[in-house]
């Protein structure tokens, strides 16, 4: 199952698209460098409280079909969950069976991971932990079908040790040395000193190597992180949105600080607009070379999609000001000396990002 990893080209397992003639491998997915955007731009959820549940196989196609990739592959990092959860399609599609039964058959059952799985057992469904998101408001556990690699699997505590464990004994029999593999740094990651492995990013903490990943899903989550030197490791599994990182970071290495509890986002309260005085917002928004926010009107509101990100709905806080319920961010629309919307800025994490009206 990881062995395959740095065999042929996609185009030789998976050929469907276009795309695919230039020679993306799976080793090229696995490290984030396969040159695909964060997510596909496609995505368009009937439930933005479930947004990757109704993303279909044939969508992924249609999308892949028609995208032209901006960077050279295995060049560059960026992280992206389309190739992540397209890299679980593909092994799915070369071992004949569901992604979710591909894992219990090569990893879970080995390690006797019998309460982690893709579709919830009564028993699973009985324990299963409340989200909630940055307010504290629950929510609804997300489904991923179609791009089931990049998060769909649900699990406990004590599999995830059973997990942890198998990742600290190389040799432990039957996947000590196939994770250990999997662990093994092959190319440079987003900054320097940093490196990525099959998906595994490495670190160097207070000059220890540390070898961990994050996740994350509507109201959940997660970071696990191991010190092979120390022969230590660490999960953390939150069931809210604030992440972990820190935690396991700290616990890993106490010199690492831990961040202060952040504030929640202040409410923020909708107002009716008139819905012809949402059309001057229509148009695409350049924030970066590669980054643009796309404003549409439908049915009397708008809708914002950034590159590589589904659309969701945006409400008034003002005439001028938008805010997202998804996420704690907000939209500000800027006009020039003759009162024609000419940008925006984006405000997200603290930052506020300007960008200018293209379209």
């Amino acid at each position: 199952f990881f062995l395959m990893i740095r065999r042929p080209p996609l185009s030789s397992l998976f050929p469907y698209t276009s795309l695919f003639r230039s020679q993306i491998t799976l080793l090229d997915l696995a490290t984030q460098s396969s040159g695909l955007p964060r997510l596909p731009n496609n995505i368009h959820p009937a439930d933005v409280s479930n947004p990757y549940a109704d993303y279909t196989v044939q969508q992924l196609y249609d999308f892949l079909s028609g995208y032209e990739l901006t960077r050279d592959i295995g060049t560059t990092y960026e992280y992206s969950n389309l190739g992540v959860g397209l890299l679980g399609h593909v092994l799915s599609l070369r071992a004949g069976k569901p992604y979710g039964e591909l894992l219990k058959s090569r990893i879970l059952g080995p390690l006797g991971m019998h309460d982690t799985g893709i579709e919830l057992t009564p028993s699973m469904k009985s324990r299963i932990a409340q989200g909630f998101d940055d307010k504290g408001t629950p929510v609804s556990l997300w489904d991923l079908p179609t791009l089931a690699g990049a998060g769909a699997l649900r699990s406990s505590a004590n599999d995830m040790l059973k997990y942890l464990a198998a990742n600290l004994d190389s040799t432990s029999l039957p996947l000590g040395k196939a994770l250990a593999l999997a662990r093994k740094p092959v190319r440079d990651s987003d900054r320097p000193g940093n490196s990525i492995g099959l998906a595994w990013n490495t670190v160097t903490v207070f000059g220890t190597p540390l070898v961990w990943h994050n996740g994350g899903t509507g109201g959940f989550r997660t970071f696990i992180g191991l010190d092979e030197n120390r022969h230590r490791g660490v999960i953390v599994l939150s069931n809210s949105t604030q992440a972990p990182d820190d935690i396991g970071f700290h616990l890993l290495e106490p010199k690492v600080s831990l961040t202060m509890q952040q504030s929640p986002p202040r409410e923020r309260t909708a107002i009716a607009i008139d819905p012809l005085k949402l059309d001057p917002y229509v148009g695409v928004y350049e924030l970066a070379p590669n980054f643009q926010v796309t404003v549409t009107k439908e049915d009397g509101a708008l809708f914002i999609q950034a590159t590589g990100q589904p659309k969701f709905p945006v409400f008034a806080e003002s005439e001028n000001e938008f805010f997202l319920k998804v996420v704690d961010a907000q939209i500000t629309f800027v006009r020039d000396v003759a009162g024609n919307v000419n940008g925006l800025v984006l405000h997200q994490g603290g930052a506020n990002m300007p960008g200018r009206r293209v379209k």
